[in-house]
């Protein structure tokens, strides 16, 4: 069960209440300002003592809460979105949402990882875990990008790539290979925005970009919480500390100089001011393809590969690679 969702249901309750004394104030002459304004007080309190500070394994629990924005919420946000479909080998992946856009009077190839809301959605996009199909597909529009000229802008949010034996007989991980390798050379600017999760080589195929944005509450890491306890410790119960020792907040991973900007949320999540977050994401994303519009390919090119060059160090005493900022 999510702990988040888990602790929401106090506060849905009391929302409930302060909407149900909102209608009886409206259509009554009694005067009941007073006690809406004091629960709308311990509302607040109450949020400020659940979400004002949260741990890692609570951020990841955010990250997945099932009403957090999806790809295709920041997509319909676009001044206009026309989606493409199919890989041109195989199939059309559900997982994977993406065409051509226009964000202000800018044309877009836009890419995203769609999670589903419901059984019946996640299971059309596969909660959210791409075949090689999907990474084909999203190879095809990063270089109908490049041919076009348009700039990419890509949403990730994915727990990892599909794990199943009939993604691994269509060669998952040169798929994912192909993507990396079409993104570091595509000749546009590229900003990656994490929306939610970003697991391990699934959503590094969309993050290879001159700008790498993050959600306060989004998680980003090599493996999730659960797999590292696993691996480690033959435990996945021990994911809280794993998310620890994975340091996947937007926080530290600005602080190694993997990520580059983070976008705020509002107390409680996302998910508690959907139009709000989406439209500081565009605006946030429209802003960082100004400041590239001016650079030459070979400048865009050439950026993405000191920018993942100077990730990390070694530490020559010990022998030890460390985490550093560039």
């Amino acid at each position: 069960m999510n702990i988040i969702v888990e602790r929401e249901k106090g506060l849905l309750e009391l929302e409930r209440r302060i909407e149900e004394l909102r209608v009886v104030n409206a259509s009554h002459a009694v005067d009941m300002s007073g006690e809406i304004a004091g629960l709308q007080a311990k509302y607040a309190q109450i949020q400020h003592e659940i979400f004002g500070s949260l741990t890692a394994w609570e951020k990841v629990h955010m990250a997945r809460h099932p009403m957090r924005p999806t790809a295709l919420d920041y997509l319909s946000a676009l001044d206009a979105y026309d989606e493409l479909h199919g890989d041109r080998h195989f199939r059309d992946d559900h997982a994977i949402v993406g065409g051509l856009g226009r964000l202000g009077q800018r044309n877009v190839v836009v890419i995203g990882q769609q999670r589903g809301r419901d059984t019946k959605e996640n299971l059309l996009r596969n909660f959210g875990m791409v075949s090689p199909e999907g990474y084909r597909k999203v190879q095809r529009l990063a270089e109908l990008a490049g041919r076009f000229g348009l700039p990419i802008v890509t949403f990730v949010d994915t727990k990892g790539a599909d794990p199943g034996i009939g993604s691994e007989e269509r060669a998952q991980s040169e798929a994912i290979a192909r993507c990396l390798v079409t993104f570091a050379m595509a000749p546009v600017p590229i900003v990656a925005t994490i929306i939610g999760e970003g697991g391990s080589g699934g959503a590094l195929a969309l993050a290879i970009a001159n700008s790498v944005v993050m959600l306060e509450h989004s998680v980003y890491s090599v493996a999730s919480p659960e797999g590292a306890a696993a691996i480690l410790w033959s435990d996945a119960g021990k994911a809280d500390e794993a998310a620890e020792h994975l340091k996947l907040t937007a926080a530290d991973l600005q602080r190694f100089g993997i990520v580059d900007h983070i976008v705020p949320e509002p107390v409680g999540g996302a998910h508690r001011d959907v139009p709000g977050i989406v439209g500081r994401v565009v605006d946030t994303v429209g802003a960082i393809l100004d400041s590239l519009a001016s650079k030459s390919a070979s400048e865009l090119t050439d950026g993405r590969y000191s920018k993942y060059r100077q990730i990390g160090a070694l530490n020559s005493e010990r022998g030890e690679a460390t985490e550093s900022t560039p």
